[in-house]
């Protein structure tokens, strides 16, 4: 098959810094097999090609996108036709594969990987804020060819728009990520990590307030926070009106090989999203044999309350209670880490590539019957 992808970025052609690890890991899979296309509507601000991991990267740049992207995948089908054109994510990404696929007469496939679907004006995030925003979806999910999304919730999202999905989870490569044996914590001060971008979806806010809970319990714990600081020193000045100078540490970005020996020197993964279609953090911190307690979003709706522990969005007390729990019972916490690594293994790379795969050739259709 010849395979198009596009994606708004996480392709940087050095595959260390800016790049989205599990989109790698697919790129790798699929390209082994089959001619395989990035289209990158951001990667950088310039249009560029180069080579990664066995495809082509076609970065489109700043100033009509869209459109640009567009006539870059009808020239690349001109040199050899496109089967499959595959969003991952919708918005631009999912209209511009959409809009390709059908004026190619190509398959087109979108998965929802973010929050294409929610609408939370309040903290300016969805792509179902606006009446634009919800036209776009709406036509983009009706023109593709087939639709998938990360987790559980966000199909029966889906569902509820009259769109039937597929699931599929975007899994870890085990080559670059792999497994660690959930560790029996000692007598040490426990040791949590969050990992994610400083931002309004993110919610620190109710992490923050969470830990403040815990320190005022008489709950000693270190806590590192990984994620580009997007606003602006904000959450820095709220953990210091907090009292938590000295529990709480911000890391800012990290590498996914220097993250690896942030998580695995972990014992607990804490996250407070409003909204998450994964988290494929969940899934790494599982690997490295980690547990997870966080908000009730994506992947933690799934797996709890056997392989994580979710607790309701927004609320510090119960988020604080449950990593009390954990920290409180090294057998269930051990026991938790046992079963959510069973479960990200099964749902590794290799898995997430055999199901899109699979996708792609029922959407092609039957192949002819033999003659003769």
């Amino acid at each position: 098959m010849k395979i198009a992808l596009v994606l708004p970025g996480g392709v940087d052609r050095g595959g260390e810094e800016r790049v989205i690890p599990v989109f790698l890991a697919l790129v790798e899979r699929l390209a082994k097999v089959h001619e395989v296309h990035v289209f990158a509507l951001r990667q950088e601000a310039k249009p560029g090609q180069w080579p990664l991991l066995g495809a082509t990267v076609h970065n489109i740049g700043d100033g009509w996108t869209r459109l640009r992207a567009l006539a870059a995948i009808r020239n690349e089908h001109r040199r050899g036709p496109f089967d499959v054109v595959q969003a991952l994510f919708s918005g631009a990404c999912g209209q511009v594969a959409v809009l390709a696929a059908r004026g190619l007469h190509a398959r087109g496939v979108v998965h929802i990987g973010g929050g294409e679907l929610v609408s939370m004006p309040r903290i300016g995030y969805g792509g179902r804020r606006n009446w634009k925003g919800r036209l776009r979806e709406a036509c983009v999910l009706r023109g593709a060819h087939a639709v998938t999304a990360a987790s559980m919730p966000v199909v029966q999202s889906l569902l509820a728009l009259g769109i039937h999905a597929r699931r599929i989870a975007l899994g870890v490569d085990l080559r670059s990520w792999p497994p660690l044996a959930p560790r029996r914590r000692g007598e040490s001060v426990p040791r949590l990590i969050h990992v994610a971008s400083l931002n309004r979806v993110k919610d620190q806010p109710t992490l923050l307030q969470a830990l403040a809970k815990l320190k005022r319990a008489g709950i000693t714990f270190q806590m590192n926070i990984v994620g580009v600081d997007t606003l602006d020193g904000e959450m820095q000045a709220l953990a210091n009106r907090l009292g938590l100078d000295g529990n709480v540490h911000f890391m800012g970005f990290r590498t996914h090989r220097e993250l690896r020996d942030l998580v695995k020197a972990a014992d607990l993964l804490v996250m407070s999203s409003a909204h998450e279609a994964g988290p494929m953090v969940l899934f790494e911190a599982a690997i490295a044999g980690v547990p997870t307690v966080g908000t009730a979003v994506g992947h933690l709706v799934e797996w709890s309350p056997s392989a994580a522990l979710a607790v309701p969005v927004g609320d510090a007390t119960a988020l604080a209670s449950g990593i009390e729990r954990l920290l409180a019972n090294e057998d269930l916490r051990l026991h938790m880490a046992g079963i959510a690594q069973h479960r990200a293994i099964i749902e590794d790379a290799d898995y997430t590539a055999r199901a899109f795969e699979t996708l792609y050739l029922e959407v092609l259709g039957p192949l002819p019957a033999a003659t003769g």
